[in-house]
């Protein structure tokens, strides 16, 4: 199959989900046999013609908080509707108000659900009103929809009684790894809290932050992540900064599975979530995790992890203060962690049942190169 994705900011780069899964998906369904297309933005991904087998297609967009994703998924669909592709598959819910468009050129279409973007407080009315219409899209433009969470699957049940494609996010396995990165960030081995990912208001950092300054610990707080568009909040931030609490940025590659796996804690203190990859490489590292207790992170975490109430700064600062002084229970339940993403989050998984969608979709018999299985679909 020929296989388009659009709505990410492109490949090599994986500051969020969309980006991780234009890796890690396509380039296993490369291995399978399928031609894999990313559409990427021209700042963000190196000029080079493709990447693990995947084409890449680099088109310029407009830098611009509201109208970067719109004008590159513009751009995007255009192209595509001009070419050989048999699926477009769309992510997030901005880009699925485009994917009606290349059905009228006779290709068929899907659309990715990574959470309800339009609660992210970063948004104005006007762009919170536009990601609502893109929620409508999702599960009435394309030929089908996907949701990466339970929790979302029963949203858009009860919303707008369609049935949606439950495929979650995956990972992989890592293993605890030496390098030079700690040394040069002034870290050691599990002997810092670690919070990966954007920094931007509904993620609760300065909640995390004002916790962690009224635990009495050793330990160092660590924030490997970026702004998206929320410089202001960022800077807010930063102004903790200190020898305990440190901003690290983007990271990628071997600084990135150096830090993440040699953490002595994972924390993820959201308002709301799709279904975090952080929080699954996280727990595929094998590391403790503590998250706040919205249904999404508690269907990846269920019994090998520990939640917080969300927003309550008392109970969140009693987690961290008991997870921090018991090693013996932090190293059990990062092996239990490990064993959940193993039976359930893996990308292997997670590949063989897209291509499975994507061949009903285009109402095909694929011979399937790995044993096809619904652990996904049963209840977590």
């Amino acid at each position: 199959m020929k296989i388009a994705f659009i709505g990410g900011r492109g490949i090599m780069g994986k500051y969020s989900g969309v980006e991780s899964f234009y890796e890690e998906a396509g380039t296993r369904l490369v291995v399978k046999g399928h031609q894999i297309t990313a559409y990427c933005r021209s700042y963000f991904t190196p000029g080079q013609p493709s990447y693990e087998g995947i084409r890449i297609v680099r088109l310029p967009t407009l830098r611009s908080k509201h109208l970067e994703t719109f004008v590159h998924t513009l751009l995007s669909t255009l192209h595509a509707c001009f070419s050989d592709f048999d699926i477009v598959h769309y992510h997030t819910l901005g880009p699925s108000l485009f994917s009606f468009i290349p059905r009228l050129f006779g290709k068929k279409t899907v659309v990715t659900v990574q959470g309800l973007d339009w609660q992210r407080r970063k948004w104005s009315w006007f762009a919170r009103n536009v990601l609502r219409a893109g929620e409508w899209a999702s599960v009435h433009f394309p030929n089908q929809t996907i949701v990466v969470s339970r929790t979302l699957e029963e949203y858009y049940r009860q919303r707008y009684h369609k049935s949606v494609e439950y495929i979650p996010n995956g990972t992989i396995i890592r293993s605890q790894c030496a390098g030079p990165a700690l040394q040069r960030f002034g870290l050691g081995a599990r002997n810092y809290v670690l919070f990966l990912g954007r920094l931007s208001p509904e993620k609760n950092c300065d909640l995390l932050i004002e916790a962690f300054e009224q635990v009495e610990t050793s330990m160092k707080l660590v924030f490997a992540g970026g702004s998206s568009h929320t410089d202001e909040y960022v800077s807010s931030l930063r102004s903790h900064e200190s020898d305990k609490i440190r901003f690290l940025g983007w990271l990628a590659g071997n600084n990135l599975a150096e830090v993440l796996t040699n953490a002595a804690l994972f924390v993820l203190p959201s308002d709301m979530e799709g279904l975090s990859l952080a929080l699954l490489d996280a727990m595929g590292s094998g590391l403790c995790v503590l998250a706040s207790d919205v249904p999404e992170n508690r269907e990846v975490i269920a019994n090998a992890g520990f939640t917080f109430r969300r927003g309550d700064l008392a109970h969140f600062r009693q987690m961290l203060t008991r997870l921090l002084a018991d090693v013996n229970m932090r190293d059990l339940t990062g092996q239990r962690a490990r064993e959940r993403v193993l039976g359930n989050y893996l990308w292997e998984r997670v590949t063989t049942e897209l291509e499975g969608v994507y061949s009903e979709v285009l109402s095909t018999k694929l011979q399937i190169k790995s044993p096809s299985t619904k652990a996904h679909k049963r209840a977590a």
